[in-house]
């Protein structure tokens, strides 16, 4: 295959995570004709530099002294590799990393196979890739382990899914189709508002369910309301529920989205009453989607117009 794949990692203050990441990354049987690593907030420790600079591929290091947070550091990683002349796109973080040397290898086939324009590996828990590391739900039933996805026997594509960011491949087209992350976003929400773009774009797109991305568990932060039927998001952490709630908050007033919004009241309505017993938790949770239906991008973490 003549196409050049670029592969885009984002990292911010984590050079031992990242070094596992890179250590896959760079021992593909379909190796990556180019890696980028973004380096965020970078504080002048060469650490991750030098370990860029160490890959047995060739490598470009993108340091910000901005922390652009994920959304911005993938944008920044994408177009440069779009400026480059990248025909694909693979994207990866610092905590996570594909499961086994031959990831690429099988998203670039199943594309093809299939004529994707974008394809994703199935994120599963790092300490049991059995399981999910996020559930997923199709209808009113969530999915929270890997052999659930498969529906049929043979089958190899879970066709209009995906998760984004972690293991995803996107054709180069793809994204002059859709765009790249949108910065406003910092974290939390960033690839929910691409996989919209992605779907509204008409473009076919899947997860590949012969290949895994492994990631640190992240079902925790979702809490099951009547009697597991229905799902709320609560991270246990105020910077976190701040950029999730905030980035929901215009998530929800986008086309496409819009039609959820019957059940975001109810979900979280009811998660925050009843299940909580916390008025004021969702007084909070109404301000801080209103920062983000009114686009209000400014007023970050702490104070408006503070630093992240």
């Amino acid at each position: 295959m003549s196409a050049t794949v670029f592969a885009v990692v984002v990292t911010h203050r984590r050079p031992d995570e990242l070094a596992k990441s890179l250590d896959v990354l760079s021992t593909q049987t379909r190796l990556p004709d180019h890696l980028i690593v973004v380096d965020n907030d970078a504080s002048g420790d060469n650490r991750v530099r030098d370990l860029v600079a160490g890959q047995p591929i060739p490598t470009t290091y993108l340091g910000s002294r901005r922390n652009l947070g994920g959304a911005g550091g993938f944008a920044l990683g994408m177009l440069h590799a779009l400026a480059q002349g990248a025909d694909w796109v693979w994207l990866a973080d610092d905590d996570g990393r594909p499961q086994d040397t031959c990831v690429l290898a099988t998203l670039l086939a199943c594309a093809e196979k299939h004529g994707l324009a974008e394809v994703s590996p199935m994120v599963c828990n790092m300490d049991d890739p059995q399981l999910l590391a996020f559930p997923l739900r199709r209808g009113l039933v969530w999915r929270r382990r890997a052999s659930e996805l498969h529906t049929e026997a043979g089958q190899d594509l879970l066709l209009g899914i995906a998760s984004l960011f972690n293991g995803a491949l996107f054709r180069a087209s793809t994204l002059d189709a859709i765009g790249v992350p949108d910065l406003r976003l910092f974290i939390r929400g960033d690839e929910v508002e691409m996989h919209r773009r992605l779907v509204r774009s008409g473009l076919p797109f899947g997860t590949c369910l012969d290949a895994v991305y492994l990631h640190p568990c992240g079902s925790d932060e979702f809490r099951p309301i009547l009697g597991g039927r229905m799902h709320t998001q609560y991270p246990d952490d105020a910077t976190k529920r701040f950029f999730t709630y905030r980035n929901r908050g215009y998530l929800m007033a986008q086309p496409g989205l819009r039609k959820l919004l019957p059940q975001e009241w109810l979900r979280f309505g009811w998660f925050f009453v009843v299940t909580r017993r916390d008025p004021k938790g969702l007084l909070e949770w109404i301000r801080l989607r209103r920062l983000g239906r009114q686009e209000r991008f400014g007023e970050k973490f702490g104070k408006p117009g503070g630093s992240r």
